[in-house]
């Protein structure tokens, strides 16, 4: 989390703030008729005319900033909503008013925020960046919520793994859970092997111990919704090793965790009527003389047997364990969020999450939410036939198959053979990461899907 708070201030400080008018190119004229002499020829001088994203800063006569302009196209297309907060690296320090119409406030507001999210950890921190002052009609405490779960997501990702192992990650969860007197547990050693096997076959070749971090929060009685992040703090790929180029951003591979996080932070600081579990395998997958083996067959907790195609398809593995755990209680709704395929990524792109359900109700929600928060999702289908191509001679799965088709599909196949007692199953195959930054959104970790799966919660249990 930024050390300094939010730049979102309350309503009441709009009094002295300087009003930021958004325009359109058929807006500008009248808006321009209206000005004086010296207003007119100074905006003409800086060539703008209310062009879609671009920015004008009118002064006052002794020299200081008086009003902003701000272009923005009459309709926004898929994806554009955080436009607006490009202003927040454009303008000068200062505090900021919307002065005039916008068609989404609240989303031009969440990208202002956003957008000024820096990662310092390892440099010398910039300055304070602009302050906005949120518009009446917003819910200002809710959209801080939102943005500081956001932000601790990328600060998760964006910390190198010598810096976020298990260790730190469980310690993450601890800060987390002990801010809202959450109940948490670690399953670790013996017991891991026990009872876990696949998550201790995964991390068993690293110095850092691999465990199954758990923890609990809310009435006993209440709908238990439980989110299952995956957690492995570095991919090698194991045995079957990544090239060079495939490891540079593996720091990013417990992007399901810092994401369940995040979406668990929301779900408790609103005080949502659930009761709320969040696993977590925390693991890395290295590389020793006791690393498991392409080939070897492993026997999960819940006794499917698993051959190892791939070592490098480590998370359904970690996942499958937690998944089962989370079954046996029957949840309303779980929920597993996993960094887990390429395949996704080549269909869809790093932007857009494909997520999979058989729930046609819970699937037209988050697709609902998931354009009102500006947090875009795709459904895929679980399609079943697929089962084939993740099919073994010596056991009942291969965590991989031969075929390489449809690698996301059979992924997602894989996970849902672990749960068949929850009321309502989804699972979410993010990227967690930005690789070109755009408004709202800087380059490196990030936050997927967990704004539309809060709205889909909240409205489904409301408010304690």
């Amino acid at each position: 989390m930024p050390k300094e708070p939010l730049p979102l201030l309350p309503p009441s400080r709009a009094q002295d703030a300087i009003p930021v008018i958004p325009v359109t190119l058929r807006s500008w004229p009248g808006i321009e008729r209206a000005l004086d002499k010296p207003a007119k020829a100074w905006l003409k001088a800086t060539g703008f005319s209310g062009q879609p994203g671009k920015h004008a800063l009118l002064p006052d006569s002794s020299g200081h900033l008086h009003t902003v302009y701000y272009g923005m196209a009459e309709t926004a297309k898929a994806g554009e909503a955080f436009d607006f907060g490009r202003l927040a690296r454009l303008l000068p320090e200062a505090t900021y008013r919307i002065a005039g119409e916008l068609p989404d406030p609240r989303n031009a507001v969440m990208g202002w925020l956003l957008e000024t999210y820096r990662y310092e950890r390892y440099r010398k921190p910039s300055g304070p960046p602009p302050r906005l002052v949120c518009p009446a009609q917003l819910d200002h405490a809710a959209l801080l919520h939102a943005a500081q779960a956001h932000f601790m997501v990328r600060d998760l990702v964006n910390t190198p793994s010598a810096d976020m192992g298990p260790d730190e990650l469980e310690k993450a969860a601890r800060q987390l859970a002990s801010s809202h007197r959450a109940k948490l547990r670690v399953v670790a050693g013996d017991r891991l092997r026990r009872d876990f096997p696949m998550v201790h076959a995964v991390g068993q070749a690293s110095p850092r111990r691999p465990r199954l971090i758990d923890f609990t929060w809310g009435p006993a009685r209440a709908p238990k919704v439980t989110l299952v992040g995956k957690g492995v703090c570095f991919d090698t790929g194991g045995l079957d090793i990544k090239p060079a180029s495939g490891m540079l951003t593996m720091k990013k591979d417990m992007g399901g965790a810092a994401n369940v996080l995040g979406l668990a932070r929301m779900i408790m600081e609103s005080r949502l009527k659930v009761r709320l579990r969040v696993l977590i395998p925390a693991v890395e997958n290295s590389i020793s003389g006791n690393a498991f083996r392409p080939g070897d067959v492993l026997t999960s907790r819940k006794g499917i047997r698993v051959e190892i195609g791939n070592t490098d398809a480590e998370g359904r593995l970690v996942l499958g364990d937690a998944l089962a755990l989370a079954d046996e209680e029957a949840p309303e709704l779980l929920v597993d969020m996993a960094t887990l395929t390429g395949a996704a990524r080549v269909a869809l792109g790093p932007d857009l999450p494909p997520f999979y359900t058989d729930d046609d109700t819970l699937a037209q929600d988050l697709a609902r939410h998931a354009t009102t928060m500006n947090d875009p999702i795709w459904r895929m289908p679980f399609w079943t036939p697929y089962y084939a191509l993740i099919d073994s001679s010596v056991a009942e799965l291969n965590n991989a198959g031969e075929s390489g088709f449809a690698g996301s599909v059979t992924a997602a196949l894989f996970l849902k053979r672990f749960v068949e007692r929850a009321r309502s199953y989804v699972h979410f195959d993010i990227f967690a990461w930005v690789p070109t930054a755009k408004p709202g959104r800087p380059r490196g970790g990030e936050a997927q899907a967990i704004h539309a799966l809060y709205g889909v919660i909240a409205d489904r249990y409301g408010k304690a």
